[in-house]
């Protein structure tokens, strides 16, 4: 029994000496500034500052004499009713909540008094570990140390987050009621101090029935409690609220639709939400060229006349998968919706890429040739199908795969998918493209009529210009906290051979052949090439004499439409204009935007770069192909070009005067290839 009472006083001896060396630290410390500001911070690739979470005009600090007594006294009720007696801490809120942490082995429950949440918002992050707590209760010492309890309760109230970008009572009270908080009645003040403890979850702007049983449990509280008397209590209950005619709107000054795709992603890393990131003080070191931003807004501007009609685009590193520019609509305040990652729309001819890499791997070339001509497919199901091509142009005779690229021919498009097979076209490019949109294996996939994403098409055309290695897409390279600690930092796989520079060497990450993903972008080239020219011009000619640098893409049209993707080695982009509402674009010229945004965009962006080029795989041969026949060119054909073959696949017979029929070389004959042709021609 003595030795038991000599371990229990060593250890109370123990504490009491941590606790005054603790007391002592902090007081040697002095007051911590109450200054630091916990604006999370974004930068651009050059590190300078793009953004912040909020916008001065979100952002007040008032006196505690200027807000509103109602407002004081119903935070303090509600958040912490003992503040104005103890020293920091609860302790009988906290004992309870440990003792619920360590039944759990979780760090779930809080009783964070104000000292505490204020220590929290100025040096701290809202990460859930011990170690953040002991700081935690160090900087809440430190707090009532050196400031009475008005300072405190005057900071906490200028810090707190309130939701919808809104820090401090005064932003919240003008941004929810359009008045000042010296100004409040008590059910206004209710229903502002219901709202820190989940800004997204007890927003009236978000759902205003939860937000209104909150601050009726307020009320209550308030009026059990003796602060308010009943009279008050029934006339605030009854209160119809004036809420403030206002959207929800946070202002970027560069880039807003791109610093919502950083926000997300930063969510993603941390995982951490939303309010947690506008008031954690992290330091975020982002993708963004911002002269390629301005670049991007600019043209944009420049070339859309239309104020109604919509646009989404993407500019990305195919080496690194670094989004470098981003525009998600035509005015951020107008609308936050962000087309370049949250629509989906379908992307018609400019999905015909994915499908030829699947033809070249299958055994087709870029000299395969078949008839161009109106069609009827009579499918597996018994159901029949009959596409057209645009404006019902048709060559009426054979074409070159390379051909039917550049042209866009629909028929021909068809034809090789139910070669290849819906079911494998639809599985392979889901896989080696990286799309993760539901992709229906049906005929009509080869015309590009399931929706995706602008994000989903650039990642995939950048996957094609860097060889075949699979990217992953992002916007952020590092984050720190307030105090510069690395919190993270992307892996760098490339140094100093992305984009402008020279490619690197491939590694496991190869998910294309890289010679067919080179005759690929070889055949992509062809919308730009007026020598390919045949039934109608090259899908890209209207843009071809803007373009002083070598690219490959491809656009993409429906009713409701328009597309344009392409890439040099250096910088993939993408662009879909339309309206939100699916109207049909009828306007010409609204029908040529954005091929004209890409075009100008990307001469742009190259302005003062060196050209980079892709070195040819060993195994690359060309040839000089007849376009109607496939066959070597020869003597008295028609126009040729020049192609590019896996070397042993090339033709090797030359074509003769007036051939007619639909022509495969013999050597490029497959097994079953007539079993994919169920057509009825007309």
């Amino acid at each position: 029994m003595r030795r038991l009472a000599k371990v229990l006083f060593f250890l109370l001896m123990m504490m009491i000496s941590c606790f005054t060396v603790l007391m002592i630290a902090c007081f040697l410390l002095g007051p911590p500034s109450l200054d630091r500001s916990q604006n999370t911070i974004y930068f651009s690739n050059t590190e300078e500052v793009i953004g912040e979470t909020s916008g001065s005009e979100k952002r007040y600090w008032v006196e505690l004499p200027e807000i509103d007594d109602k407002l004081e006294k119903a935070t303090v009720w509600t958040e912490d009713q003992h503040f104005y007696q103890h020293v920091g801490f609860d302790f009988k809120r906290l004992l309870s909540a440990i003792w619920k942490d360590i039944r759990t082995l979780s760090l779930k429950e809080g009783a964070s008094t104000i000292t505490q949440q204020y220590a929290r918002n100025l040096f701290l992050t809202h990460e859930k570990t011990w170690k953040r707590k002991l700081y935690e209760a160090f900087y809440t010492i430190r707090l009532e140390m050196f400031y009475d309890k008005d300072e405190l309760l005057e900071g906490y109230l200028n810090t707190i987050y309130y939701g919808h970008g809104a820090y401090g009572i005064e932003a919240a009270s003008r941004h929810f009621f359009d008045k000042s908080a010296n100004d409040l009645s008590w059910a206004e003040a209710a229903m502002l101090a219901g709202i820190p403890n989940g800004p997204s979850h007890y927003s009236p702007f978000h759902n205003e029935k939860r937000a209104k049983e909150r601050q009726e449990w307020i009320l209550k509280n308030l009026n059990d409690k003796g602060v308010i008397d009943q009279a008050t209590y029934q006339r605030s209950i009854n209160e119809s609220l004036a809420f403030a005619n206002q959207e929800e709107n946070q202002t970027a000054a560069i880039a807003p639709y791109f610093q919502d795709v950083v926000s997300h992603e930063l969510e993603e890393l941390l995982g951490v939400d939303e309010e947690e990131i506008r008031s954690g003080g992290y330091q975020v070191y982002t993708t963004l060229d911002a002269q390629q931003q301005q670049f991007l807004e600019e043209t944009a501007e420049q070339v859309i006349n239309n104020q109604e009609i919509q646009i989404g685009g993407m500019a990305m590193d195919p080496e690194s998968g670094a989004i470098t520019s981003l525009i998600g609509g035509q005015d951020y305040q107008d609308s936050s919706f962000n087309r370049a990652t949250q629509a989906k729309r379908m992307p018609g001819s400019a999905f015909k890429p994915f499908l030829y890499y699947n033809a070249l791997e299958g055994g087709m070339t870029a000299a395969t040739a078949l008839m161009s001509k109106p069609t009827t497919f009579e499918l597996q199901d018994g159901k029949s199908y009959q596409p057209s091509n645009y404006h019902d142009y048709y060559a009426n005779k054979p074409i070159t795969l390379a051909q039917a690229l550049a042209l866009s021919d629909n028929i021909f498009a068809v034809k090789t998918n139910l070669f290849v097979t819906p079911e494998h076209f639809a599985q392979a490019t889901k896989e080696k493209f990286q799309f993760t949109s539901d992709l229906d294996p049906v005929a009509s996939l080869a015309l590009g009529t399931e929706v995706v994403t602008i994000k989903e098409m650039v990642t995939g055309y950048s996957i094609i210009a860097n060889g075949g290695e699979k990217i992953h897409p992002h916007t952020i390279t590092k984050v720190t906290d307030g105090f510069g600690t690395v919190l993270y930092e992307r892996e760098k796989a490339v140094e100093e051979t992305s984009g402008w520079n020279i490619l690197r060497k491939k590694d496991d990450k190869q998910v294309l052949n890289p010679s067919y993903a080179y005759i690929l972008s070889d055949l992509m080239k062809g919308m730009f090439d007026e020598s390919l020219n045949g039934y109608m011009r090259v899908t890209g000619a209207s843009i071809a004499d803007e373009l002083t640098h070598e690219y490959a893409g491809k656009s993409g049209t429906t009713n409701v439409d328009n597309w344009m993707v392409g890439y040099s080695p250096a910088l993939a982009a993408g662009f879909w204009v339309g309206y939100d509402d699916n109207r049909e674009i009828v306007s010409t010229e609204d029908q040529q935007y954005a091929k004209e945004v890409w075009a100008k965009f990307m001469e742009k962006a190259h302005t003062g770069h060196a050209d980079t080029h892709v070195v040819k795989p060993d195994n690359i041969t060309e040839a000089e192909i007849d376009l109607e026949t496939g066959l070597l060119a020869a003597e008295g054909c028609g126009p040729s070009h020049t192609m590019l073959f896996v070397r042993g696949t090339e033709p090797t017979e030359y074509c003769h005067k007036d051939s007619e029929k639909e022509t495969i070389p013999e050597d490029h004959l497959l097994e079953n290839w007539w079993e994919w042709l169920w057509t009825g021609e007309e």
